[in-house]
């Protein structure tokens, strides 16, 4: 399968915070706790990819950049990449793989469960990323299935506010974001005469 240059830059510069995160991690420049600064960077990455994500729309509708749609499923599936990784480092590292403590964690502390209900909000889209599943769902069913993003990035804000509540001005920008573009696509479905478009 051919990918183009956009999506091959795309894939690229998706991968270069990882590529940093490792350096980092071999140079021992990540402070006194590794496992901690792994498990929030590779958060703060799927928060970065789903915000990149539902972004797309309204860049593509605003500014008239049709081939914007093109990386979409791209970014997607980075922030579910990520997300993969930041779930694995917690289990992985923290919970020594440990599926009844990870439970027990999760009953225990609510953010975890906000965290893991984000994560699996992402698995379905995910699995049903691909051109077959797409006519396999059928198209109208798979773009209902897919605006889950929006609650999977925003139960994501909230797990990031839950775990950092004394340094609240990140998730909170990370919320807001979210909130602006899911305002701006109901904007867009409810009042389409009144919304700007290039």
């Amino acid at each position: 399968m051919k990918i183009s240059f956009p999506k091959f830059v795309v894939f690229l510069n998706s991968l270069i915070p990882l590529a940093l995160l490792a350096w980092d991690l071999y140079r021992k420049q990540v402070g006194p706790n590794p496992v901690e600064f792994a498990t929030r960077t590779t958060g703060m990455l799927t928060l970065v990819f789903l915000s990149l994500t539902v972004a797309i729309t309204p860049l593509r509708r605003i500014f008239g950049i049709n081939s914007l749609v093109k990386v979409r499923r791209m970014l997607g599936l980075f922030a579910f990449f990520y997300g993969s990784l930041h779930l694995l480092t917690y289990i992985w590292f923290d919970r020594l793989w440990s599926l009844a403590s990870v439970a027990s964690d999760v009953v225990q502390r609510p953010f975890i469960l906000v965290g893991m209900t984000a994560f699996l909000l992402m698995v379905p889209l995910a699995i049903t990323s691909s051109n077959k599943m797409v006519k396999r769902i059928g198209g109208k069913r798979w773009a209902n299935l897919h605006r889950l993003v929006y609650l999977a990035a925003i139960a994501g804000v909230v797990h990031f506010w839950m775990l950092v509540k004394s340094d609240a001005p990140l998730p909170l920008t990370f919320g807001f974001i979210i909130l602006f573009l899911l305002g701006y696509r109901l904007l867009v479905k409810y009042f389409p005469s009144d919304v700007p478009i290039s």
